[in-house]
């Protein structure tokens, strides 16, 4: 079985020195599985990489910009369709800027 592993560079460059020093503390250490963490199977791993699949693939739609947006956002380069999805997600869920676009 692989085990996921990340180096202490890869981490929040906000964690507090005590955060810090906790997890060079715990790099040693060995992990141990037990019944409220189990180590996963493979059977295991497989359903977790597919769990909540539906929510997570992106539909394709078509809509209509105006130039000066499509301008804009083309601007911030290869990404930008990208870009207009991670800014429509956060408006959506802002109740203030649907109220403001309405």
């Amino acid at each position: 079985m692989k085990m996921v592993k990340m180096s202490i560079n890869e981490l929040d460059s906000n964690l507090s020195k005590e955060e810090t020093e906790e997890l060079e503390a715990a790099v040693g250490k060995p992990v141990v599985f037990d019944e409220d963490c189990p180590e996963m199977t493979e059977k295991m791993l497989r359903q977790f990489k597919y769990m909540n699949r539906e929510e997570r693939v992106k539909q394709t739609v078509s809509l209509r910009l105006s130039p000066s947006t499509l301008k804009k956002a083309k601007s911030f380069g290869k990404g930008y369709t990208s870009l207009l999805s991670r800014l429509l997600d956060l408006a959506i869920n802002d109740e203030d800027m649907i109220k403001k676009c309405i």
